[in-house]
């Protein structure tokens, strides 16, 4: 579509005119769909790409830069395509975005909302970059979003699991793909019931920031509205590294069930605590005493080892799905890095994607043109399912997985098995759902 078919479209936005001072309607045409922060103007177009390549998510922040990578060689035409052979908008030909090939920059988050704020303003303001994607913390997303959205670029948000990403902190030109903290306990509490029964009462360990506090409100509740009691929740520092002072008064608490509301390197330190404070050869309440981690993925698997093993918990996607797109991601990825590739790398590979994707659909790199293209847009193909960008708050609806470590791996990376892929009709809420209450979309700012 061209620029000038956005007009025929009916588009209307808010967008700042320079010097008034107020913000007033702005209808896109030929003339100013290019009055947009970083228009490309020459034969390439930038891409940020935000990770922690230090910081206790590190990990995933690795894996993410190997997908982003193998996402621009498919946009440019390289390598086996991959998953644009079975996305199921078959605009994107492999010759970059709108004819423009696409180069990209890093930078390194530290996993901490500052430096991930002042990468991310780095590779906009210097760098060009016209959409900003990464993160495998919340606290980043959330705050590069907000900066995305007043410098009038797209956040396509890789890693964040928290309710406010897309509840009271959403905003009109950030997207999320991965799923959130009320997913999780939607698609989580059933199967607990089911292998744990109704009838226990559970300690938390939670993350002291906006995923942990979302994730373990999540899971609390959906467990409570089956029976379960919750008996403590502590909070503990992003920064922790050792969990012993955490884990010792869980002995003495009457729970039965920890839940640690953990991710990354904390969730592999503070599961190997307890796994040495002995809680898994426990008896409580004449009933084994339990550990579950609401959100994992195979690269915290392979840093738990043995200890992760009959854990559950919850994932977005793992490499062990048979659908045609998730085979072709395994393939290319595999083939590129000689491992398959973890849930951060598939999550950030799809964004960049639906990026991409919306841009050829809208016919320009405008953000409002983005928004609009991806706004209610139902998609396939992607190893999700069948899945909705919904309107109301950027967040995508799809299949979640309910996974458990391995009792016995067959490699290093058959870590976790599938025990229910949960439809998405079961994780879907209203927008105004109260753990999602507060804040306002608001309307896309295009920038310059």
């Amino acid at each position: 579509m061209s620029k000038t078919n956005l007009t025929r479209r009916g588009v209307l936005k808010s967008g700042a005119i320079a010097g008034a001072g107020v913000a007033l309607p702005t209808i896109f045409t030929a003339s100013s769909a290019a009055a947009y922060t970083n228009e490309p103007t020459g034969g390439t177009v930038t891409l940020g790409f935000n990770v922690p390549q230090t910081g206790p998510y590190a990990d995933e922040g690795a894996d993410e830069l190997r997908a982003y990578e193998l996402a621009v060689e498919h946009l440019n035409g390289e390598g086996d395509g991959g998953m644009l052979s079975t996305f199921s908008s078959k605009e994107l030909q492999g010759n970059g975005i709108l004819g423009k090939k696409v180069t990209f920059v890093t930078g390194d988050t530290q996993t901490k909302s500052d430096a991930a704020r002042a990468s991310a303003k780095s590779m906009i303001e210097k760098d060009g970059a016209i959409m900003i994607s990464g993160g495998s913390s919340s606290g980043v997303a959330i705050a590069v979003q907000g900066l995305c959205q007043e410098a009038g670029v797209i956040f396509m948000a890789g890693l964040t699991h928290s309710n406010d990403t897309t509840g009271k902190d959403k905003k009109a030109n950030g997207f999320r793909h991965f799923f959130n903290g009320y997913m999780s306990g939607a698609a989580l509490a059933p199967v607990l019931s089911r292998l744990y029964g109704n009838d226990r009462k559970a300690y938390h360990l939670t993350a002291d920031y906006t995923w942990g506090w979302t994730q373990q409100e999540s899971i609390a509740a959906a467990t409570e509205a089956l029976g379960w009691e919750t008996v403590n929740n502590v909070l503990t520092p992003l920064a922790a590294t050792d969990f012993s002072s955490y884990i010792a008064p869980v002995l003495n608490s009457g729970a039965d069930v920890l839940v640690l509301n953990h991710y990354g390197g904390n969730m592999v330190n503070s599961l190997t605590n307890a796994v040495q404070f002995g809680l898994r050869n426990k008896e409580v309440n004449g009933k084994n005493f339990e550990i579950v981690v609401p959100l994992f993925s195979r690269l915290m698997a392979r840093g738990a080892g043995e200890n992760i093993k009959g854990i559950v918990g919850s994932t977005n996607w793992h490499w062990s799905l048979q659908d045609e797109g998730s085979k072709a991601f395994v393939k290319s990825f595999g083939t590129k890095y000689g491992f398959p590739p973890s849930q951060a790398a598939h999550t950030v590979y799809c964004q960049t994607l639906l990026y991409a994707d919306a841009a050829q659909r809208a016919g320009t790199f405008n953000p409002c043109g983005i928004v609009e293209a991806l706004e209610g847009f139902e998609f396939d193909g992607l190893g999700n399912g069948k899945t909705l960008y919904r309107a109301e708050d950027h967040q995508c609806f799809k299949d979640v997985l309910v996974v458990k470590g391995k009792e016995n791996p067959t490699s290093e990376f058959d870590l976790l098995e599938i025990v229910e892929v949960t439809p998405a009709a079961q994780v879907t809420y209203p927008p105004d759902h109260p753990m999602f209450a507060g804040g306002a979309l608001g309307t896309c700012n295009p920038g310059a």
